[in-house]
Parts: structure tokens; C-alpha cells; sequence
């Protein structure tokens, strides 16, 4: 159980950071950044970078992934004994660095990938890259040494690992959740189902896409949580739309086109998810509740304020106006 006042305090200051945050109607404020400096300036009024514009695209990205990571992390401390489940939220970070530095030591890179301060939450030793065993030692992860050994070629591997990451992270934080009082998780619950069928279902239609991946290969790599949707989208062709008629989430499927031919796209549906998880996340936040649903909501909504301004920064740099970028994330402002 936490404590009553703390919950209220991180609701509070949760709302504070919200109302600063680009999300809502102010995300339509990004269109006014024709460059990438100008959107520096809009997004750190007081500690933007004076850096060409050739080499600001990366320090950005990294500096918008620190900020939110500070802010989750800012609440959940904010907890003298933070559940398991809010901390494997701020863990989340960690789980995506990881994938990227083992990655890397697949790739023989040269030089580890950069990774984002966790604080006290934080379990990996990046500091031993490349050597894996050094870094996961005594973490969670350990897993990943087997399964190194049992996916030696490059592709097959790179996609073993992220599978295996995930499952781990899902399943762990599921545990986590139901280990709450169910008038603390019933929004969580909701949401977090969602987002675990829908990645499900999203890493369905990559594989079989990009990979031409057979039916029994995908479900070794799905999530064994809220698989079923993913599942039954493995009987469907991807070039007949009229067959995922029936699907659960076939209102998140790119629309046939008059005179064109219809292909199920990967990143269509990724991106009308990420947009139906950032609705329910900002629906069940502003609900006037004080629960632990409303800091998983906060943390969705920065987490997807991020997404959005990476995506911008990226179209940006190549070229792009925000509001054709916030127009292919079916933001429509």
C-alpha cells in the first residue's frame, strides 16, 4: 500500500509537469519550429544547445529523452517505498538501453550506444560494455547470455533478443501490477492490456512483413500475455482487407486506397496505437483521481509527449515541416 499523501503530492506535481508538458492542445504549438533550433528553443527555453543545425539532431533527442526520464523518475522517488510496479515503469528505460548496447556488441560496434540516467533504479553496469556478462551480473538479465549462445546468427538474434526483453519486461511488469490493491490498478489494468495485445499484434504484422516469418515462428516471439488478437491475425492475408473484418483491431489497419492495392502497414497501425493508448493514458489522467492509475497515466503521457517530439526533431532534420510529420503520426492539429 502507499501512502495517501504521498500519492496525492505526486498527483500534484504530476499535474504541474503535465501542464508544461506537449501534449493536448499544445502540441499543435510545434508547428511554429521551422528548424531545429527554433524547436531547442520551444522545448528548452533556458537550456537550449548553440550547436549547428547538423549536429543539434542527436544532442536533442538525447536531451528529450533525459528530460522525461527525469520527470518519471522525479515522481516515482517521490514514494519512500515506490511499488514494484512503478519502478519497473521508470525501468523501462533501462530495458530499451539494454536492447540497444546488446545490439551493438551483435553489430561489433566500435563504441556503446548512449544510455539514460535511471538514478537509483537502475540495475545494468553500462559501464562494461561490450563485455555482456560484466553488465548484467547479477541483474534480471541474466537470460541473455543463453540466449546469445543459442541465436549465433546476426538477424535471428537481434530479433531473439528484443522479443525475449520484452516478454520479460511485460511479464514481470503484469506481476507487478496485479500484486496492487484492484481499486489502485483498474484503469492500469485497462490500458496496460491494450498496449500488451496491440505490441503483440504490431510485432505480428512486422514479422510476417518485413521477415516473411511462418505462424509458429511469430508465436514463439510474442509476448504470452493478451496474445489472442496477435494470434488470430495470423490467419488473415496481409494484402486482402476485407478478410481482417472481423479482427478486434482492424479500425487501426491503414484503409484501402481507390485504384491501389491494399497491404497491411506496420507502421500505420503502430502509429493509431500509439494514438489510442496516448487518449486512454490522457482520458483516465485528467479523471480527478489520486490513485497509482493516474501516475501510470502521467508517466504513458510523457512517454508519448517524447515519441512525438523525437518524431518532429527527426522530420525536421530531414527536411520535413512539423505539421507534415504530426499529420503522418495521424496527429491532426
Amino acid at each position: 500500500m502507499t501512502n495517501p499523501g504521498e500519492r496525492a503530492y505526486a498527483h500534484a506535481k504530476a499535474c504541474g509537469i503535465i501542464g508544461r508538458s506537449f501534449v493536448g492542445k499544445r502540441i499543435a504549438g510545434l508547428e511554429r519550429a521551422s528548424r531545429l533550433s527554433e524547436l531547442d528553443r520551444m522545448i528548452f527555453p533556458k537550456s537550449f544547445a548553440n550547436l549547428p543545425e547538423r549536429e543539434l539532431l542527436f544532442d536533442l533527442e538525447k536531451r528529450i529523452e533525459d528530460r522525461t526520464a527525469y520527470s518519471v523518475r522525479t515522481i516515482v522517488r517521490g514514494f519512500s517505498k515506490p511499488p514494484e510496479f512503478l519502478v519497473l515503469l521508470v525501468r523501462a528505460y533501462e530495458y530499451t538501453d539494454l536492447k540497444n548496447a546488446a545490439i551493438a556488441i551483435i553489430e561489433k560496434e566500435q563504441s556503446p550506444p548512449p544510455h539514460t540516467d535511471i538514478g537509483r533504479f537502475s540495475t545494468v553496469n553500462f559501464a562494461a560494455w561490450p563485455d555482456l556478462r560484466k553488465m548484467v551480473d547479477g541483474t534480471p538479465y541474466t537470460f541473455l547470455l543463453q540466449l546469445r549462445k543459442n541465436n549465433p546468427d546476426k538477424q535471428t538474434g537481434i530479433i531473439a533478443l528484443e522479443s525475449a526483453l520484452d516478454k520479460h519486461y511485460y511479464n514481470a511488469l503484469w506481476k507487478s501490477l496485479h500484486s496492487l490493491p484492484v481499486r489502485e490498478r483498474r484503469v492500469c489494468e485497462k490500458i496496460l492490456s491494450d498496449e500488451i495485445s496491440l505490441k503483440n499484434s504490431s510485432l505480428a504484422l512486422r514479422l510476417r512483413h518485413y521477415y516473411n516469418m511462418r505462424e509458429d515462428e511469430v508465436k514463439a516471439h510474442l509476448v504470452d500475455i493478451k496474445a489472442e488478437d496477435a494470434i488470430k491475425s495470423l490467419e488473415y492475408p496481409l494484402d486482402s482487407f476485407e478478410e481482417w473484418s472481423s479482427w478486434h483491431w482492424k479500425g487501426f489497419l491503414n484503409p484501402e486506397a481507390s485504384g491501389r492495392h491494399w497491404h497491411a502497414d506496420p507502421r500505420h497501425f503502430q502509429n493509431a496505437a500509439s494514438r489510442h493508448l496516448y487518449h486512454l493514458a490522457r482520458h483516465y489522467f485528467f479523471s480527478g483521481s489520486t490513485s497509482l492509475d493516474t501516475i501510470f497515466c502521467f508517466i504513458k503521457l510523457k512517454q508519448f509527449e517524447e515519441d512525438i517530439l523525437t518524431g518532429v526533431a527527426e522530420g525536421l532534420g530531414m527536411g520535413m515541416t512539423p505539421k507534415e510529420v504530426l499529420s503522418t503520426l495521424g496527429m491532426h492539429t
